[in-house]
């Protein structure tokens, strides 16, 4: 029989406003606005150590609320980083950050509940 391979996620939220400057000139996103955002961090592996967890669940909620509180009620623009601050750039960001401490890190995905649209990185 194959090990087990367990994936957990945590998600953490964050309020932010952005503009998409190299937007179509006609663009709305051109304009500064603001979302509510939902993030979430998924790490995938075996059971580790004399607990059996992938990860400690702790841990991963305490870093990813940490990088969400840095983006909470901020202009995302102004990040190194998120000079074009798309989803798939706060993908990035996000993975980036937490790759270091979490090396199972599997999946982030960032999100705007409020308008229905997401965007998934697999790692």
């Amino acid at each position: 029989m194959t090990e087990p391979v367990f994936e957990i996620t945590k998600a953490a939220t964050f309020d932010a406003a952005h503009s998409l400057a190299d937007g179509p000139a006609d663009s709305r996103y051109r304009r500064m606005h603001g979302h509510s955002f939902r993030v979430e961090a998924s790490v995938r592996g075996a059971q580790q150590g004399p607990v059996g967890w992938v990860a400690d669940l702790g841990s991963l909620d305490n870093a990813l609320k940490a990088l969400a509180a840095e983006l909470d009620h901020g202009l995302l623009n102004e990040k190194p980083g998120l000079g074009s601050p798309t989803l798939e750039n706060l993908c990035l960001y996000f993975a980036e950050r937490l790759r270091a401490d979490f090396p199972g890190l599997s999946r982030v995905v960032v999100s705007r509940p409020s308008v229905g649209e997401s965007c998934s990185l697999a790692l």
